[in-house]
């Protein structure tokens, strides 16, 4: 199923700047697995989630200051790959999910991660639903509130005002569905 929220005068794109693609939503909802068979599918890079890189690496318990870090590093990788130039990039994960997080989990968002999220220009977000199967992992922390998760996602990206669509269904409608989303994109 694909539902569609476009801001306004987002669309056409000019084709020779960079397209970038923002994978989003709760937890547990194929993120990174979408990017990577997106980014195999166009032939792109993809810049992968940096919040589990720290978070494996960090040693104890995250705080809040770490999450501005994550931020930063998140931000810097999405640099590093578009100074090399690509035509479209995909981005697994992005700033509203740090700001969803650090606002579920203290009460507060670094200003940092505020004025980068509105400044985050995506041309398009693929917004995941909860209709997969929960799949556990150390650093997922919350099965039960999929979707409270879900409709707070939805909630800020249409406040943003950015265009979104919604994906869901299996692995291959999912898929199939980002494809014709990306391609709508790419060819307006």
């Amino acid at each position: 199923m694909i539902s569609e929220k476009q801001a306004p005068n987002r669309f056409p794109l000019n084709p020779s700047s960079l397209v970038k693609i923002a994978i989003t939503g709760p937890e547990s909802t194929g993120k990174s697995t979408l990017a990577s068979q997106l980014a195999h599918h166009y032939g792109a890079p993809w810049v992968p989630e940096y919040a589990r890189t720290y978070l494996d690496s960090l040693g104890r318990a995250y705080e809040a200051s770490d999450l501005e870090a994550i931020a930063r590093g998140q931000l810097a990788l999405w640099k590093a790959e578009a100074e090399k130039n690509p035509p479209l990039l995909f981005l697994d994960t992005e700033l509203l999910v740090l700001k969803i997080w650090s606002e579920h989990a203290y009460d507060e968002v670094a200003p940092f991660i505020v004025k980068e999220l509105r400044k985050q220009d995506v041309d398009l977000y693929l917004f995941m639903d909860i209709d997969l199967p929960w799949q556990p992992d150390p650093q997922r922390e919350h099965p039960h509130l999929r979707q409270f998760f879900h409709d707070w996602y939805r909630r800020e990206l249409e406040q943003l005002g950015v265009p979104f669509v919604e994906i869901s269904g299996s692995a291959d409608e999912r898929l199939r569905n980002a494809i014709r989303a990306v391609d709508q994109v790419l060819h307006p």
